[in-house]
C-alpha cells in the first residue's frame, strides 16, 4: 500500500526558510519521479517541483524558480523541498506525489509565511 507522509510545514516569517520531507513506503521509491504540489485556499491545486526517479532531472514552476530545491534520497525513501527566501504567496499547503499524473498524494503539510 503507498503510503506518503509530509512533514516540516510551519509558521515562517517572510525571507525565512523551511526544509519539507515526505517519507514513501509501499512502493519502489527509487523508481518513481517524484512532486511537490501546493494548494492555497481558494485557488487550485498546482505543481512546485519534480524530480526523476535518480534525481538528475529537475523540474521547478517558475514562482519558486531560484528559491526551492527539490531533492532526495533513495536509501531513505524520502523526497525533500528546501524553500529559501520564503513570500507569503507561499502560503499553502504542501503535497508530495508519486509522480506527476497518480492518485498517490500524502496528506499534506500546512506552510505559512507572516510577519
Amino acid at each position: 500500500q503507498v503510503h506518503l507522509v509530509e512533514s516540516g510545514g510551519g509558521l515562517v516569517q517572510p525571507g525565512g526558510s523551511l526544509r519539507l520531507s515526505c517519507a514513501a513506503s509501499g512502493f519502489t521509491f527509487s523508481g518513481y519521479t517524484m512532486s511537490w504540489y501546493r494548494q492555497a485556499p481558494g485557488k487550485e491545486r498546482e505543481l512546485v517541483a519534480g524530480i526523476s526517479s535518480t534525481g538528475s532531472s529537475l523540474n521547478y514552476a517558475d514562482s519558486v524558480k531560484g528559491r526551492f530545491t527539490i531533492s532526495r534520497d533513495n536509501a531513505k525513501n524520502t523526497v525533500y523541498l528546501q524553500m529559501n527566501s520564503l513570500k507569503p504567496e507561499d502560503t499553502a499547503v504542501y503535497y508530495c506525489r508519486r509522480s506527476y499524473g497518480s492518485n498517490y498524494w500524502g496528506q499534506g503539510t500546512q506552510v505559512t509565511v507572516s510577519a
